[in-house]
Parts: structure tokens; sequence; C-alpha cells
């Protein structure tokens, strides 16, 4: 699922490609999506690479190219949306994020009749394991998990989209397994609420009076945060992964 931005950035990167042969340049694609900086052009950049829409060339200036278009797309729909007078507007979507009242508003784990055996945890959506994203609160689905993963407290489950914390074995596709709270040891793996409307999976470092949220890719940058704009919304204490 993708931002406005993002959706509007990857239709006018589409169109400018297959107009002129090549990809815009930083301060053509600030000005189409009516920007104040060029800095969140590269985070838009970096999020549609992250999540296999767009490809950067290495070594090549202005080397932008277009893998995928939304699902709901053709390629001739994106340029006919992007060329419209008002920005083209993504498929509707109910964005949200984990807050702390879980115990209110989320439905907690439900243990299976084999108690000792596993346990069915909510599993929330999708989250980003690269720039954040909104997190979606997909309401009825569960995952089963060892009881043996869990300690105390409460417990949900986040699909990982993305590959930057590769470096720590979490891939793209994995369930990660997540004990709520609002604190961490510096260096553990969280899920942290950035500005009261995004979320991200990082590992927290905490740098004088502010708070980075790194990587384990050296393909993504470190985003450091003043205090009062990270939450921590719980810590990973385990993952599951599929083989097909």
């Amino acid at each position: 699922m993708l931002t406005r931005k993002q959706h509007e950035l990857l239709l006018f990167i589409d169109k400018h490609l297959r107009s002129t042969g090549f990809s815009p340049s930083f301060e053509e694609m600030k000005e189409a999506l009516n920007l104040k900086s060029k800095s969140g052009i590269h985070r838009l950049i970096t999020a549609l690479e992250e999540r296999g829409f767009l490809k950067r060339r290495a070594h090549r200036a202005r080397a932008l190219e277009v893998l995928r278009v939304p699902d709901s797309l053709s390629p001739r729909m994106a340029a006919v949306a992007v060329a419209a007078p008002q920005p083209a507007q993504p498929p509707s979507f109910a964005p949200n994020v984990i807050r702390g009242n879980f115990a209110q508003n989320l439905p907690g784990a439900v243990r299976t009749a084999n108690d000792a055996a596993a346990v069915h945890l909510p599993l929330y959506g999708r989250i980003a394991a690269g720039l954040p994203i909104e997190a979606l609160r997909d309401g009825g689905e569960s995952v089963e998990v060892p009881a043996a993963m869990l300690s105390g407290g409460e417990h949900y489950a986040l699909e990982v989209a993305g590959d930057s914390m590769e470096g720590a074995g979490i891939l793209d596709g994995d369930t990660v397994i997540i004990r709520r709270g609002d604190t961490a040891d510096n260096g553990a793996i969280v899920v942290a609420l950035v500005d009261e409307n995004e979320v991200t999976l990082k590992r927290l470092r905490r740098r004088g009076n502010s708070i980075a949220l790194e990587a384990a890719n050296p393909r993504y940058e470190t985003r450091i945060f003043g205090p009062d704009r990270v939450k921590v919304q719980g810590r990973l204490v385990g993952l599951v992964r599929r083989y097909h």
C-alpha cells in the first residue's frame, strides 16, 4: 500500500520516462508534487525503491527505472492519471497506526485448545522495515505462534514489508512478534511511532537528546528525531517465517 505522495511520484516518474526516455530531475519532481524541499523527494524515492516499485541504477545521475505500478493501474492508466489537472488518488484505504491502548481498541491474544503448545496472536497488517509508512490494522486476522516464544505481557504480530532489516535476519514477508510496551533498551529492535501517524520497525539508538532509528542494511540511512517525535510501541521478541 502506497501513501498518496508515493503514488503521485511513481506515476509522475512513469509518465516522464515514457514521454522523454529519461527520469525527471529532483527539481522537476519537487515542483510536480508541490513539495518545499528535495529531501522529501529523496525519502519518497527510497520508500518506492524499498517496496519494489522503483530501481536506481548505480553511478548514474537521473537514472530511475519504474519496475511496476500499483496493481489497480495499468501503465496507460498511470500516464493518464498523472496528466490530469488534479493529483491522482490511490485506492481508498483507512490508514491506522499501532497505538498504546490495545486493551480498549484491539483484541488480545487468544489461546488455542492446545493451550500449552500454541497461541493465536492478532495480526495487524504490514509494517515497513524501511522508511515509515502507515500501518494498516486488519481486523480479524491472526497468526499461530509457539507459546514458548512469548513471555508475560501483551503481544501482537506484524508482517514485514521491505529489506532494510535483513542484516538483523528480518526479511521481507516475515512475521515479527512484538511485546507491547512503551520502553526499550538502547539497541533493541522496536516498533516506533513517528510523529503520531507513522510506524516503522527499526533498531533504537539514543544519542544524547535525540533518538536514532537505525536500519540493518547499508542501503538505508539512519533517521534521527527529537525525543518528542518518537514513541516506542513494542519490542521485537520473535519471528515467524514460512517457506514455500
